[in-house]
Protein backbone atom coordinates (compact mmCIF):
# COMPACT_ATOMS: atom_id res chain seq x y z
CA UNK A 1 0.00 0.00 0.00
CA UNK A 2 1.70 3.14 -0.97
CA UNK A 3 1.39 6.81 0.74
CA UNK A 4 -1.32 8.44 -0.83
CA UNK A 5 -3.46 5.48 -0.56
CA UNK A 6 -2.51 5.11 3.20
CA UNK A 7 -3.75 8.94 3.18
CA UNK A 8 -6.74 8.25 1.80
CA UNK A 9 -7.58 5.50 4.02
CA UNK A 10 -6.54 7.24 7.20
CA UNK A 11 -8.62 10.14 5.75
CA UNK A 12 -11.88 8.09 5.11
CA UNK A 13 -11.49 6.57 8.48
CA UNK A 14 -11.69 9.48 10.55
CA UNK A 15 -14.58 11.35 8.30
CA UNK A 16 -16.84 9.11 7.72
CA UNK A 17 -18.05 8.81 11.01
CA UNK A 18 -17.59 12.72 12.00
CA UNK A 19 -19.89 12.90 8.94
CA UNK A 20 -22.30 9.82 9.79
CA UNK A 21 -22.67 11.71 13.19
CA UNK A 22 -24.09 15.38 11.63
CA UNK A 23 -25.94 13.49 9.00
CA UNK A 24 -27.93 11.33 11.57
CA UNK A 25 -28.80 13.57 14.65
CA UNK A 26 -29.92 15.99 11.88
CA UNK A 27 -31.92 19.17 12.93
CA UNK A 28 -29.46 21.91 13.80
CA UNK A 29 -26.25 20.07 13.66
CA UNK A 30 -27.20 19.18 9.95
CA UNK A 31 -28.14 22.13 9.07
CA UNK A 32 -24.53 23.57 10.78
CA UNK A 33 -22.59 20.79 8.89
CA UNK A 34 -24.01 21.29 5.80
CA UNK A 35 -23.29 25.29 5.33
CA UNK A 36 -20.08 25.27 6.38
CA UNK A 37 -19.12 22.19 3.78
CA UNK A 38 -21.36 24.42 1.39
CA UNK A 39 -18.76 27.65 2.33
CA UNK A 40 -15.92 25.24 1.73
CA UNK A 41 -17.06 24.07 -1.43
CA UNK A 42 -18.20 27.85 -2.37
CA UNK A 43 -14.31 28.88 -1.78
CA UNK A 44 -12.82 26.22 -3.84
CA UNK A 45 -14.72 26.53 -6.86
CA UNK A 46 -14.20 30.27 -6.44
CA UNK A 47 -10.42 29.60 -6.55
CA UNK A 48 -10.68 27.66 -9.21
CA UNK A 49 -12.98 29.42 -11.33
CA UNK A 50 -12.68 32.95 -10.70
CA UNK A 51 -11.54 34.39 -13.77
CA UNK A 52 -13.50 31.74 -15.75
CA UNK A 53 -16.70 33.09 -17.69
CA UNK A 54 -18.61 29.57 -16.20
CA UNK A 55 -17.94 31.15 -12.53
CA UNK A 56 -21.53 32.44 -11.80
CA UNK A 57 -23.54 29.15 -13.40
CA UNK A 58 -21.60 27.37 -10.88
CA UNK A 59 -22.15 29.43 -8.27
CA UNK A 60 -26.01 29.39 -8.90
CA UNK A 61 -25.74 25.61 -9.48
CA UNK A 62 -24.00 24.97 -5.86
CA UNK A 63 -26.83 26.93 -4.40
CA UNK A 64 -29.52 25.00 -5.44
CA UNK A 65 -27.18 21.86 -5.13
CA UNK A 66 -26.67 22.45 -1.78
CA UNK A 67 -30.40 22.89 -1.05
CA UNK A 68 -31.79 19.83 -2.44
CA UNK A 69 -28.83 18.44 -0.13
CA UNK A 70 -30.91 20.36 2.96
CA UNK A 71 -34.14 19.68 1.04
CA UNK A 72 -34.36 15.35 1.42
CA UNK A 73 -32.37 15.71 4.65
CA UNK A 74 -35.21 17.35 6.25
CA UNK A 75 -38.05 15.55 4.44
CA UNK A 76 -39.71 12.93 6.40
CA UNK A 77 -40.23 11.02 3.08
CA UNK A 78 -36.86 11.86 1.72
CA UNK A 79 -34.84 10.84 3.86
CA UNK A 80 -34.19 7.04 2.44
CA UNK A 81 -33.68 8.79 -0.64
CA UNK A 82 -30.97 10.79 0.90
CA UNK A 83 -29.17 8.13 2.22
CA UNK A 84 -29.67 6.57 -1.02
CA UNK A 85 -28.23 9.07 -2.56
CA UNK A 86 -24.94 9.14 -0.18
CA UNK A 87 -24.58 5.59 0.24
CA UNK A 88 -24.73 5.12 -3.64
CA UNK A 89 -22.13 7.81 -4.46
CA UNK A 90 -19.54 6.66 -1.86
CA UNK A 91 -19.64 2.99 -2.96
CA UNK A 92 -19.49 4.20 -6.58
CA UNK A 93 -16.05 6.28 -5.55
CA UNK A 94 -14.93 3.38 -3.76
CA UNK A 95 -16.09 0.84 -6.30
CA UNK A 96 -14.34 2.80 -9.72
CA UNK A 97 -11.11 3.47 -7.11
CA UNK A 98 -11.16 -0.01 -6.23
CA UNK A 99 -11.70 -1.78 -9.52
CA UNK A 100 -9.83 0.39 -11.60
CA UNK A 101 -6.53 -0.37 -9.11
CA UNK A 102 -7.09 -3.88 -9.24
CA UNK A 103 -8.39 -4.71 -12.78
CA UNK A 104 -6.93 -1.80 -14.20
CA UNK A 105 -7.81 -2.16 -18.75
CA UNK A 106 -8.98 0.52 -20.83
CA UNK A 107 -9.14 4.06 -19.80
CA UNK A 108 -12.57 5.78 -19.88
CA UNK A 109 -11.84 9.25 -21.19
CA UNK A 110 -9.19 11.22 -21.20
CA UNK A 111 -10.17 14.20 -19.29
CA UNK A 112 -9.84 11.99 -16.23
CA UNK A 113 -6.90 9.47 -17.08
CA UNK A 114 -7.29 7.65 -14.05
CA UNK A 115 -10.80 6.66 -14.55
CA UNK A 116 -11.16 3.24 -16.52
CA UNK A 117 -13.84 1.28 -17.50
CA UNK A 118 -13.71 -1.39 -15.25
CA UNK A 119 -13.63 1.41 -12.13
CA UNK A 120 -17.05 2.75 -13.71
CA UNK A 121 -18.27 -1.16 -13.72
CA UNK A 122 -17.35 -1.51 -10.34
CA UNK A 123 -18.98 1.68 -8.97
CA UNK A 124 -22.48 0.29 -10.06
CA UNK A 125 -21.73 -3.25 -9.00
CA UNK A 126 -20.92 -1.92 -5.05
CA UNK A 127 -23.53 0.64 -4.90
CA UNK A 128 -25.95 -2.12 -5.75
CA UNK A 129 -24.84 -4.45 -3.24
CA UNK A 130 -24.20 -1.94 -0.29
CA UNK A 131 -28.03 -0.53 -1.03
CA UNK A 132 -29.29 -3.75 -1.09
CA UNK A 133 -27.50 -4.78 2.15
CA UNK A 134 -28.70 -1.01 3.32
CA UNK A 135 -32.01 -1.12 2.61
CA UNK A 136 -32.76 -4.72 3.81
CA UNK A 137 -31.68 -3.35 7.54
CA UNK A 138 -33.01 0.26 7.27
CA UNK A 139 -35.61 -0.19 9.57
CA UNK A 140 -32.81 -0.41 11.94
CA UNK A 141 -32.57 3.90 11.12
CA UNK A 142 -36.06 3.96 12.29
CA UNK A 143 -37.02 5.66 8.74
CA UNK A 144 -38.95 5.67 6.29
CA UNK A 145 -38.42 1.81 4.93
CA UNK A 146 -37.89 1.20 1.17
CA UNK A 147 -37.56 -2.19 -0.40
CA UNK A 148 -35.25 -3.35 -3.29
CA UNK A 149 -37.43 -3.31 -6.15
CA UNK A 150 -36.84 -2.68 -9.82
CA UNK A 151 -37.20 0.70 -9.68
CA UNK A 152 -35.06 1.20 -6.36
CA UNK A 153 -32.36 -0.44 -8.73
CA UNK A 154 -33.06 1.65 -11.59
CA UNK A 155 -32.79 4.58 -9.32
CA UNK A 156 -29.26 3.65 -7.87
CA UNK A 157 -28.12 2.75 -11.48
CA UNK A 158 -29.31 6.21 -12.47
CA UNK A 159 -27.61 8.00 -9.21
CA UNK A 160 -24.75 6.32 -9.75
CA UNK A 161 -24.27 7.37 -13.34
CA UNK A 162 -24.77 11.17 -12.39
CA UNK A 163 -22.19 10.82 -9.86
CA UNK A 164 -19.81 9.79 -12.34
CA UNK A 165 -20.82 12.37 -14.50
CA UNK A 166 -20.82 15.06 -12.09
CA UNK A 167 -17.06 13.45 -11.12
CA UNK A 168 -15.75 13.89 -14.84
CA UNK A 169 -17.83 17.49 -15.25
CA UNK A 170 -15.94 18.84 -12.33
CA UNK A 171 -12.45 16.95 -13.55
CA UNK A 172 -13.07 18.96 -16.60
CA UNK A 173 -13.08 22.05 -15.10
CA UNK A 174 -10.10 21.02 -13.30
CA UNK A 175 -8.28 20.53 -16.43
CA UNK A 176 -9.26 23.90 -17.89
CA UNK A 177 -7.95 25.55 -14.86
CA UNK A 178 -4.83 23.61 -14.78
CA UNK A 179 -4.69 21.93 -11.19
CA UNK A 180 -4.75 18.71 -10.36
CA UNK A 181 -6.89 19.16 -6.63
CA UNK A 182 -9.41 21.84 -6.25
CA UNK A 183 -7.87 22.20 -2.64
CA UNK A 184 -5.57 20.19 0.29
CA UNK A 185 -8.45 20.71 2.83
CA UNK A 186 -8.51 16.80 2.65
CA UNK A 187 -4.86 14.21 3.03
CA UNK A 188 -4.68 12.14 0.31
CA UNK A 189 -8.39 13.45 -1.41
CA UNK A 190 -7.56 16.75 -2.31
CA UNK A 191 -10.29 19.50 -1.56
CA UNK A 192 -13.88 19.00 -0.97
CA UNK A 193 -15.06 19.35 -4.15
CA UNK A 194 -13.01 16.55 -5.35
CA UNK A 195 -14.78 14.52 -2.55
CA UNK A 196 -18.02 15.39 -3.21
CA UNK A 197 -17.99 16.21 -6.90
CA UNK A 198 -20.53 13.60 -7.94
CA UNK A 199 -22.79 14.51 -4.93
CA UNK A 200 -23.54 18.01 -6.23
CA UNK A 201 -24.80 16.70 -9.58
CA UNK A 202 -26.47 13.43 -8.08
CA UNK A 203 -28.65 14.95 -4.69
CA UNK A 204 -30.15 17.86 -7.93
CA UNK A 205 -30.74 14.86 -9.95
CA UNK A 206 -32.88 12.54 -7.16
CA UNK A 207 -34.68 15.73 -5.92
CA UNK A 208 -36.50 15.83 -9.39
CA UNK A 209 -37.26 12.38 -9.59
CA UNK A 210 -38.69 12.89 -5.97
CA UNK A 211 -40.39 15.73 -6.94
CA UNK A 212 -41.75 14.29 -9.75
CA UNK A 213 -42.91 10.40 -8.39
Amino acid sequence: MNKETEKRLLSSLVLIPFALFFIIKGSFFFNFFIFVCFLITLFEWYQMSKKKTYFLLGFFFLIFSFYTVFFLRNDYYGFSLFLIVLLTCVSTDIGGYVFGKVFKGPKLIKISPNKTYAGMLGGFFLSIILNNIFLSYDHLLKINNLNFTTEIFILIILISLVSQIGDLTISYFKRLSKIKNTGKIIPGHGGLLDRIDGMIFAFPFTYFIFKIF
